[in-house]
């Protein structure tokens, strides 16, 4: 049962795990500036996007839900309405490609001296062929990418992370005595709803009872709580102001070793094309019509995300992932107060 689990989960993992997250800007920015509040933050957020995962599912195989339009129309019913709300998360899934191919480059950059624009341009081209396959391609890529990735994250966390001093965690942040993380834990699993629930579309076919749904909402929890525990712990190696990195995490590996600063280029890579791939298979799935347009609508996609690329990772990031937040909180509240079967 959980081997057949296994291939959604990992285009899950791939979907959620990108840029923002693998380099450290995700969990600095939701979690990392409350301390040991931070580290219950990610315990409620991944708790949250396990019980969307399971009742995404459910209410697809419910609804016989076709595309993310069918999705929305359960819980809008004015056609105007619905095609509005269609576009603008289509645009909020268009724009996190983006981020994802800013990110890219930003890797290449920051590690190499090598301009952004060409590994943002690299990026898009694999993407494009991966797209010309749609969802197939898609499992594809990350049943065998995903597994090396969890397995790479965590050997480099153990080689990074200083265990003995996990408890005096306090420390090494900046402790906040607001409520505020909270809302910030909710946020990061509310935004990452928008980007993850047309791929929970695509993969309805994948899931056909309801313990294998049960199972699969589990696993996704268990593996976002570990990663994102392993990321936030190797913050605490920073040395130098964090907020003029783009990438923390590659810079702390970096530190450590050769061996594992490339072991960890693997781990951001891979991230960025898992996500990327997951994004835009999500895109053209839902915008367009026949596989004649989605071959046009991809060249559209991969080139202005290499325009789009040059605004920078971290400034992306940073202006637009608590946006998401909000937005995908209203989803969130419809989502969790539907009744499945």
């Amino acid at each position: 049962m959980i081997k057949k689990n296994l291939k959604p989960l990992f285009v899950i993992i791939g979907t959620l795990v990108g840029a923002g997250f693998a380099s450290g800007q995700e969990i600095y920015i939701f979690f990392y500036k409350y301390g040991i509040n931070g580290i219950l933050g990610i315990f409620i957020s991944s708790i949250l996007l396990g019980i969307v995962v399971y009742k995404v599912l459910g209410i697809c195989k419910n609804n016989e839900v076709k595309n993310y339009k069918d999705f929305l129309h359960i819980f809008v019913k004015k056609e105007k309405q619905l095609n509005i709300i269609n576009m603008i998360m289509n645009i909020f899934i268009l724009i996190t490609f983006y981020i994802m191919i800013a990110g890219f480059g930003a890797y290449f950059e920051q590690q190499f001296g090598i301009n952004s624009l060409i590994g943002s341009l690299i990026l898009a081209i694999i993407c494009y062929f991966v797209f010309l396959n749609h969802i197939s391609g898609l499992i594809k890529v990350n049943q065998w990418i995903v597994p090396i990735l969890i397995g790479s994250f965590i050997i480099v966390g153990i080689k990074v992370i200083e265990f003995e001093n996990i408890w005096h965690i306090s420390n090494y942040v900046i402790q906040n005595s607001t409520w505020k993380w909270i809302l910030d834990s909710i946020l990061y699993g509310s935004y990452n709803t928008i980007l993850l629930i047309p791929v929970l579309i695509a993969l309805r076919d994948q899931i056909n009872h309801k313990r294998e749904n049960i199972i699969l909402s589990i696993l996704t929890t268990i593996c976002i709580i570990v990663l994102s525990v392993i990321i936030f712990l190797m913050l605490t190696k920073i040395d130098v102001d964090i907020e003029n990195l783009e990438m923390p995490i590659v810079y702390i590996v970096s530190k450590i070793s050769k061996i594992f600063k490339y072991v960890y280029g693997f781990v951001i890579l891979s991230s960025i094309f898992t996500t990327s791939v997951s994004l835009g298979t999500s895109f053209l799935e839902n915008v367009a019509k026949t596989k004649n347009s989605s071959k046009y609508v991809a060249i559209l996609v991969c080139i202005s995300g290499v325009m789009v690329s040059k605004v920078g990772f971290s400034n992306l990031v940073n202006a637009l992932y608590p946006i998401f937040g909000y937005i995908g909180f209203i989803q969130i509240i419809k989502i969790l107060f539907t009744k499945i079967i």
